[in-house]
């Protein structure tokens, strides 16, 4: 082995965890909004046409191309394409730790500011509606939590006999957590509360 040639592949950049080069990777933007003086938070509400999830809320953003230069790109290009904003009109104001759901999907997470006079009109393919949630009381509402029990299933050709204890080996059983927001008649939860929760988090 060269330990010379192991060093410079290790000095190289590396992804951010196993599995990130091959992983389903989506971007969203944050979207921050001033009305009457007062930070909002916009959230879209998905059109109920949708193959996947019609209906339920979430931020602006979705698959990064291979034609998106980075992340950052593909968050500023979804908003566009959903809310018809102009990518050179959004003030990027940072971003969050990417959000590894599993091996096999990331999001990174990205915050700017809209102006609300951007907000003329969106894609009504991918949108049914927009509605903002003030900041302050984002900061004052304490979601809550539902528990999901996540036990792992081997389907029937999995190799028993090439591991110890063969089909009485103890599989490790975890729990998913799901928050959830309650905001007049809209029901925040899933990813977009776990976003939102670590986002308002980082505020406090």
């Amino acid at each position: 082995m060269d330990l010379n040639h192991l060093k410079g592949q290790l000095a190289k950049p590396q992804p951010l965890f196993l599995g990130e080069e091959t992983a389903f990777r989506s971007a969203v933007l944050i979207p921050l909004v001033k009305k009457q003086g007062a930070w909002h938070i916009l959230f879209e509400v998905r059109a109920f046409t949708m193959r996947k999830q019609p209906g339920d809320i979430s931020f602006p953003g979705g698959k990064i191309d291979e034609t998106d230069e980075s992340p950052l790109a593909a968050a500023l290009r979804e908003t566009h394409e959903e809310l018809g904003i102009d990518q050179q009109s959004i003030e990027l104001i940072g971003n969050l730790s990417p959000f590894v759901i599993s091996p096999a999907f990331v999001v990174y997470p990205f915050i700017g500011i809209i102006e609300q006079s951007e907000l003329n009109t969106f894609n009504k393919d991918e949108v049914e509606e927009l509605f903002t949630v003030p900041l302050d009381w984002l900061l004052t509402h304490e979601p809550y939590v539902h528990y999901v029990p996540v036990e792992p299933k081997p389907p029937i050709d999995f190799p028993y006999d090439k591991i110890a204890n063969g089909e009485n080996y103890k599989w490790r059983s975890s729990r998913m957590e799901e928050w959830f927001y309650e905001y007049g008649n809209y029901t925040i939860w899933g990813l977009t509360a776990r976003l939102l929760k670590h986002f308002i988090e980082k505020l406090k």
